[in-house]
């Protein structure tokens, strides 16, 4: 029986695995790197160990320091999350070699199913159709068609994966792919594969004991992806039909049943018409698992402990009620680029499910992964939980950092997205429209401002803000998005009441509800049909620091990974210049326009702030 459970793992997963042992009575251990010292996954935990002497991009990759911190804590079990060392052979067996439980399948199922290599050769033997591939181990790569898509054989989540479609890139592409492998999980190792456009991504979740029974919990339909990371997912999948549902879940049961699989995994495949094609085995639970647990009624975790404990299965699963839908909550901005700083509130209403890592005072930094949360609805049909997942995110009151919700409300509300016509290049067909500034907003926010000004006022708090014996013109706010003049109010608008933290305004007989957050430098309106943020333009702007025409700037933290030019090289439009590293992801900084190289004022391994410069581009020929 465990009674003391260590996860190595940190954030969201950390905390989802922390509940279930709560409602078990299992005691937890966190590991933590400096980084996280402050992080909610620490601080709910009964125990916490800091991983010391690691860099903190390493620590949940460090097999020693982890199996050494659930032996000084006492514990007696460890469950691996997903990402970093979850689907790591080598960590398996260290568990079991120190005398602990290991809530996950066999070290010789993670070594056959975690190499992506390995188990499409596996699965290929078993009759299961597969993409031929091409493992990437030599310079002179025998890819004869193209476009292919470069993987990691180890780890998911998009690392270590890139979208080929110019022969002469493949073997810069390969190289970039294996570092990022190398970083996010501990293996290098990458393979080619040909690129199936316009299909979709489905995966099945199996789970199995030690005494045979292997259940096939539905599929998930994960096709909406930016950058190779899965954005929305849903079960069941809106676009297949029963026979290829049927086929997938026979073919997920074959590849358990194959390498005799215990515990929690995922088999995944494209599915484009009737055409079905193994892409890879997850050795571990899902970030989005999650749906699932809410269509089958079941707690995946726990269901994890109880095998690991050598209970068994029922004969078969519940049957499943209704339709789930996750979005991922992510720290980035439109160029899907990841957003550092502090998370000032965070609150996510409705009939939702919230798996977060993160709470408000939280510091996002630039070493992990720039998920804040998953935002999951339920309902007896997809349209219910489309509805609610909808109204919980235009009514979520997130500040401080910019964030992918405006994407998410785009795709929710698209024509395709509700018509259940989805694919892998979903986000590539259908461009974003600029977002609409919404006006009773900047209105709201001004007459906020306004409020908040008197209140602070040392005198004569009670006369209106701006007020003067003769009127001259009218008073107005200007911030950087917008300017808005707010008394007299705009024709047709009504003040019901002003506070600087809640305004009330009535147009066309309809009242409209803003609340306001001001923060330094930042205003923030919220209302049900939405937030917006304001930066309020200063009276009497500082002077700023001029950059050089033609600069390169950070868009974000990170490291400088590799400097791709000198100075006095000549470079074409969309040429890489840099390469800047940023939760564990590669970002290519690439020229602006044709031009030669005038100065690169940074250098390999050197840590930059967003906005710094990082090369100058002077454009021409001369």
């Amino acid at each position: 029986m465990i009674t003391r459970l260590l996860v190595a793992n940190r954030g969201e997963i950390a905390r989802r695995v922390f509940r279930t042992c709560r409602s078990l009575g299992i005691e937890t251990v966190a590991v933590f790197s400096d980084a996280d010292a402050g992080s909610p996954h620490v601080a709910e935990a009964d125990y916490a160990v800091r991983l010391r002497g690691a860099k903190p991009a390493e620590t949940y990759l460090d097999i020693e320091r982890i199996v050494a911190a659930g032996q000084a804590a006492g514990a007696d079990a460890v469950h691996p999350g997903y990402g970093f060392l979850s689907e790591n052979a080598d960590f398996a067996q260290a568990v079991l070699d120190a005398g602990l439980v290991w809530v996950g399948p066999s070290p010789e199922s993670i070594a056959a199913m975690g190499s992506k290599i390995e188990a499409k050769r596996l699965m290929g033997e078993a009759g299961v159709p597969v993409l031929p591939s091409l493992p990437a181990v030599v310079t002179e790569f025998p890819v004869t068609g193209f476009p292919v898509l470069v993987k990691a054989s180890a780890g998911g989540g998009g690392r270590g994966m890139r979208v080929v479609r110019d022969p002469a890139e493949l073997e810069r592409e390969i190289a970039s792919a294996r570092r990022e492998s190398e970083a996010a999980f501990g293996d290098g190792t990458v393979f080619v594969e040909p690129l199936l456009e316009g299909a979709r991504h489905v995966e099945v979740q199996i789970l199995a004991d030690r005494h045979g029974t292997v259940w096939a919990l539905g599929e998930r339909e994960c096709s909406i992806q930016r950058r190779h990371q899965k954005v929305v997912e849903e079960c069941p999948s809106p676009g297949i039909t029963q026979r290829v549902r049927d086929e997938l879940c026979e073919a997920a049961v074959s590849a358990a049943r194959t390498i005799g699989y215990v515990g929690a995994g995922t088999v995944e495949f494209l599915v484009k018409g009737d055409q079905v094609a193994f892409l890879e085995m997850n050795t571990r639970l899902q970030v989005e698992h999650p749906v699932t647990e809410l269509v089958y009624g079941v707690d995946l975790v726990r269901l994890q402990i109880e095998v690991a404990e050598g209970l068994a299965l029922p004969g078969s699963p519940p049957p499943p009620q209704g339709h789930a839908i996750e979005v991922r909550l992510y720290a980035e901005d439109g160029d899907y680029l990841p957003q550092t700083g502090v998370l000032r509130r965070f609150e996510v209403p409705g009939d939702v499910r919230v798996d977060s890592g993160v709470e408000a005072g939280s510091v996002v930094s630039a070493h992990y992964d720039a998920m804040l949360a998953k935002v999951i609805a339920h309902g007896s049909s997809r349209d219910e939980a489309v509805r609610k997942l909808t109204t919980a995110l235009r009514r979520a009151r997130i500040h401080g950092l910019t964030t992918n919700k405006d994407l998410l409300l785009s795709i929710l509300t698209n024509r395709d997205f509700m018509t259940g016509d989805t694919h892998t290049g979903f986000l590539d067909e259908h461009e974003r429209e600029p977002g609409h500034l919404d006006e009773l907003a900047v209105l709201a926010a001004a007459i906020a401002q306004a409020a908040a000004n008197r209140a602070a006022a040392p005198v004569l708090r009670s006369l209106p803000s701006g007020w003067r014996n003769v009127r001259s013109q009218p008073s107005r706010a200007v911030f950087d998005e917008a300017e808005v003049v707010y008394e007299p109010l705009p024709d047709g608008i009504e003040l019901v009441h002003a506070d600087p933290s809640r305004i009330v305004v009535e147009r066309g007989g309809v009242r409209h509800t803003f609340e306001i957050a001001h923060y330094d430098g930042k205003v923030c309106v919220d209302s049900p049909s939405g937030s917006v943020e304001l930066t309020p333009a200063p009276r009497l702007p500082e002077p700023v620091e001029q950059v050089a025409p033609g600069s390169l700037l950070a868009p974000m933290p990170g490291s400088v990974l590799r400097v791709e030019v000198e100075p006095g090289d000549r470079v074409a439009k969309g040429q890489a210049v840099l390469v800047l590293e940023a939760m564990k992801m590669e970002h290519q900084i690439a020229a602006p326009a044709d031009g030669v190289v005038s100065g690169v004022h940074v250098e390999k391994g050197q840590q930059v702030e967003a906005g710094a410069v990082l090369a100058i581009i002077r454009e021409g020929d001369s």
